[in-house]
């Protein structure tokens, strides 16, 4: 009777330890499998990145833009770049009026002219100009929430400048499902 219960302990061991070893290799398998669809997505292995109507790929110099932004080469000749720098060039989408607000905590006012710009395709302008009205909301709430204090500093005018871009992101994030836009850059800077 002992050496029947011994072997009954045995096999339950056994059983026990090849159930730890498929459970183990189950859950190896879907770490595995969660890893390489991350990689997948993220465009370090398979098709390249993601691409797409919601993902603008980068325009390396002197290729031509599948989704040309709007109001861009209006026969001026070819672009020309030169050889050093970045491989990608650089689009720039102009807003057309000033954006004018008060400063926090301040009866100061700023008037700025903006740019922004993308090292990706067209779509990125093009998005941009489509949701302007929803981008100059976004953009005239930063500006009210800017110290005119902040605006006597280089880094206070760089903060603002990437405050933008994260602004302008967001409205595109939130409406195309793909931000792009790099850099918002000051075409006039007015603090009053």
């Amino acid at each position: 009777m002992a050496d029947a219960k011994a072997q009954d302990d045995g096999e339950a061991k056994k059983g026990g330890g090849s159930m730890k070893m498929i459970i183990g290799i189950v859950a190896a398998l879907v770490v595995g499998a969660g890893g390489a669809y991350g990689a997948f997505a993220a465009g370090l292995i398979g098709g390249g990145g993601a691409s797409g109507p919601n993902h603008p790929e980068l325009v390396r110099k002197g290729e031509a833009d599948p989704y040309p932004a709007p109001g861009g080469d209006k026969d001026e000749g070819p672009v020309v770049y030169g050889e050093g720098g970045n491989e990608f060039r650089t689009a720039y989408y102009t807003f057309e009026d000033s954006f004018t607000s008060n400063l926090a905590d301040s009866a100061g006012l700023i008037q700025v002219e903006l740019a922004a710009s993308t090292q990706r395709d067209g779509r990125v302008l093009q998005w941009v100009h489509n949701h302007q009205l929803a981008i100059r909301s976004a953009i005239l709430v930063q500006l009210a929430s800017t110290s005119e204090q902040d605006l006597y500093s280089v880094k206070g005018k760089e903060a603002l400048a990437k405050r933008l871009t994260k602004a302008i992101n967001a409205v595109l994030e939130e409406k195309e499902g793909f931000g792009g836009v790099e850099n918002v850059h000051f075409k006039g800077l007015l603090v009053q």
